[in-house]
């Protein structure tokens, strides 16, 4: 695509299909999703394997686990890792979807929703009457678990912001924020790639999880250094966390609002989604 959409006021659907295949973060298998156009709002996941299963509407009532990942239950089914194609979707504007998949976890790809976006762009995107529907705030939300809280404020646009704290020094303290459009987002927060830490890395695997973990799809911080440099930003790890946050707000769809998370995790972005899909929704507001 030659240009993304100027902000997320316009419904917007995939103007054809388009696949990925790769290994999954935590299973290490290899699994697939082909994306393709959708006339009813929000995301819908159905199964390759099993073409007859009725797609299920995204909600973020199915959210299971949010350990490492965000993973849902779309009844009997599990799906897990679906933060980074749900954040280059609602990024760039896509408000309406169908996800049909094979296997059980999303491919991770280089680590980042670039892989996304890049597939995103190779379909293309097509316009849908009428607007996209939104959670009004009136009052602000907050959410807190020990140290680490996010919070919402009422706005008349999207803004989005995050802050990390870690031992590391490679990381440190980190601080990154802004306005929220399908450009800022391709341009700014796509690229960030998931992160991890050396100490922890043997200790997750042996209790299953990061199978498909590699240098080439996660930065690896190994106290002051980083293990397979160079970075494609010099603060790589909060602009993942945002890309993490955006992904599990699309669960419900992109609030108009301000939204910071501070040592932000999966749990408390989707317990926000969960608290916004409680409010009254409204399409007369435009997110800029």
């Amino acid at each position: 695509m030659n240009s993304w959409p100027s902000d997320y006021n316009q419904a917007w659907t995939l103007a054809g299909e388009v696949e990925r295949r790769g290994v999954a973060l935590h299973s290490g298998a290899t699994t697939a999703v082909r994306l393709q156009p959708s006339q009813r709002p929000g995301y819908w996941v159905g199964w390759l394997q099993e073409p007859a299963l009725p797609l299920v509407n995204l909600h973020p009532s199915q959210v299971r686990a949010s350990q490492l990942c965000t993973a849902l239950q779309l009844d009997a089914k599990r799906l897990a890792t679906v933060e980074h194609l749900l954040a280059a979707l609602a990024g760039t504007g896509v408000s309406q979807a169908e996800i049909l998949v094979e296997g059980e976890e999303i491919p991770l790809l280089d680590g980042s929703a670039l892989p996304w976006v890049e597939a995103i762009a190779e379909a293309g995107l097509a316009p849908v009457p009428g607007a996209v529907v939104s959670p009004v705030l009136e009052s602000p939300i907050t959410l807190q678990q020990g140290s680490s809280f996010v919070t919402a404020l009422p706005a008349d646009s999207l803004h989005v912001g995050a802050a990390i704290e870690f031992r590391d020094q490679a990381i440190g303290r980190q601080l990154f924020s802004l306005a929220l459009t399908p450009e800022t987002f391709v341009e700014q927060i796509a690229p960030a790639r998931t992160f991890g830490l050396r100490s922890q890395v043997d200790q997750l695997r042996a209790a299953g999880l990061i199978q498909g973990g590699g240098l080439d799809n996660a930065l690896v911080c190994d106290g002051d250094r980083w293990l397979n440099p160079p970075l494609r930003f010099s603060d790589e790890p909060v602009r993942h966390k945002i890309l993490d946050m955006i992904g599990d707000l699309a669960l419900l769809g992109l609030p108009r609002a301000q939204v910071f998370a501070y040592r932000g995790s999966h749990g408390l972005h989707t317990a926000l989604a969960a608290a916004l899909a409680g409010l009254p929704s409204s399409t007369s507001g435009c997110l800029a």
